[in-house]
């Protein structure tokens, strides 16, 4: 008795437009072929072409125009068997407006400003609490005692550009501290890593010596680019340190290996030192030469802090919730995910 085997083509082959995309894309899903290794995929606009293989049960053909119908045909392998043609319905590509598998960004982006409106609004109508910073509550007496001391203040807003956010923090913070100065008419010298950086923080100060009633008092030779050689910058603002003997030292923004370098040169004059900055590696040495530091993200929040600005305050106060809730969801999905409830964990998914 002789047995014959007939390879049936796969079933139920489905062409569809490619979901949450920008077109120029079809999805064709089959059902499995027992045995089968691999699958042919043909594409039939004018004429039967082959397109590819694949040894899974859906392929993606993103080499479609949009608008245009197509065919499809796939056949299964055994072997040395080739089934024959499974063809699916005519599908046609065309780009989506919303990727819904992003829905979940998109409520928590509206979440999230719904907070900053809130809080902005709160914030006009009252003081909203912000934890004390002990480096920031120090900047008046800071600069105080340089105006007891007819001494300068030295401000050195770190060693990076305008595109870093710990460099823009630090220019926050100047604006206060400057302002500060013009009214009680000491001196504040700010030499600068880069020109673009000395340009807005010529800016800045000027504004604040302005808002103070004081524009007279500027002097635009007080803030300066100096260079842009790491240990050149390091080497000049010691010099200054040692010449002009300032009171008051602030390092704010960011800072690589020079950073104990200042400090301690600082320390050594006696000056009273705050310190900011983002960068960890360098936090060590702040907290050991100077008197207070500003750590991570206590920069970002000072120019909120100093200011009581409604804006800079509802934001920060919006920052502040939503890490609370991603944190009490990250607690209670990891608890939910132990017991095999993944509800909360599905709501992170961004594919």
């Amino acid at each position: 008795m002789i047995y014959l085997f007939f390879l049936l083509p796969p079933a139920g082959v489905e062409a569809f437009d490619t979901p949450n995309d920008e077109g120029g894309s079809i999805t064709i899903r089959w059902k499995e072929v027992e045995g089968a290794k691999v699958y042919l995929i043909y594409r039939k606009k004018d004429t039967l072409e082959l397109i590819g293989k694949t040894y899974d049960t859906e392929f993606s053909d993103d080499e479609v125009e949009d608008g245009v119908e197509y065919v499809y045909g796939v056949r299964a392998v055994v072997g040395t068997d080739t089934s024959d043609f499974a063809f699916s319905p005519p599908a046609a590509a065309s780009p989506q407006l919303f990727d819904t598998s992003k829905l979940n960004i998109f409520f928590a982006v509206f979440i999230y400003l719904f907070f900053i409106v809130y809080f902005v609004r709160a914030a006009r109508g009252r003081t909203l609490f912000i934890r004390r910073i002990a480096g920031l509550d120090a900047l008046d007496e800071a600069v105080g005692r340089a105006t007891e001391m007819g001494r300068p203040i030295l401000y050195v807003p770190g060693l990076s550009g305008m595109g870093d956010v710990a460099t823009i923090a630090a220019i926050n913070i100047l604006k206060p501290v400057a302002k500060k100065a013009a009214e009680y008419e000491t001196p504040i010298i700010v030499p600068n890593c880069g020109p673009i950086v000395m340009t807005v923080a010529q800016q800045v100060v000027k504004e604040a010596y302005l808002e103070a009633g004081r524009p007279d008092a500027y002097r635009e030779d007080n803030v300066f680019f100096l260079t842009d050689s790491q240990f050149a910058y390091a080497a000049g603002v010691d010099g200054i340190m040692m010449r002009e003997r300032p009171a008051t030292n602030l390092f704010m923004g960011m800072f690589y290996a020079e950073s104990l370098i200042l400090a301690e040169t600082g320390n050594m004059t006696g000056a009273i030192q705050i310190a900011g900055t983002d960068a960890v590696a360098q936090l060590p040495f702040f907290i050991a030469a100077c008197d207070y530091t500003i750590i991570g993200e206590e920069l970002y929040a000072a120019s909120a802090y100093l200011s009581q600005d409604p804006k800079l305050v509802g934001s920060l106060k919006a920052q502040d919730v939503s890490k609370a809730i991603l944190m009490i969801m990250m607690l209670l999905g990891t608890v939910l995910s132990i017991f095999g409830l993944p509800v909360i964990l599905n709501l992170f998914n961004t594919m």
